[in-house]
């Protein structure tokens, strides 16, 4: 946890992100970089070829995640991340796509500078987890 920042705490995160706004405005910038860079076409072939309920899902998700309202569970139920993506071939080559793809996202972000390292280092957490159950 940051200290100075309090990141993890509360909504501290989710403010951090931007509230809904920012993190809508990641998720749609986070898309658009997959979608058109050819190094994150794996990942992004992995999605329904209608982006549209993937970015609903993700903005949700990290909405409740990062200590704002729980968007994901009021519209779509509980999610376990690990599970839900268990019908994926995602090993490490995948899992790095994504948090290479998400990194250059953040980083354009107007977030804090420790906000952006705080992030990053929190979403390996579950990006691991995707990786150890899918590839098992």
């Amino acid at each position: 946890m940051n200290s100075a920042h309090n990141y993890g705490n509360g909504d501290a995160s989710f403010q951090a992100a931007g509230g809904e706004t920012g993190i809508f405005t990641l998720v749609n910038a986070f898309f658009d970089r997959m979608g058109s860079d050819e190094r994150f076409a794996t990942i992004w072939h992995m999605h329904p070829d209608d982006k549209a309920v993937s970015r609903d899902k993700l903005a949700r998700f990290l909405c409740g995640w990062l200590g704002g309202p729980r968007l994901y569970n009021e519209k779509y139920g509980a999610i376990g991340i690990p599970r839900v993506h268990a019908h994926l071939p995602i090993a490490t080559a995948e899992r790095d796509q994504w948090l290479t793809c998400m990194s250059e996202t953040v980083d354009e972000q107007p977030f804090a500078p420790e906000f952006k390292t705080y992030l990053m280092e929190q979403l390996f957490v579950p990006a691991e987890a995707v990786r150890r159950r899918c590839s098992s």
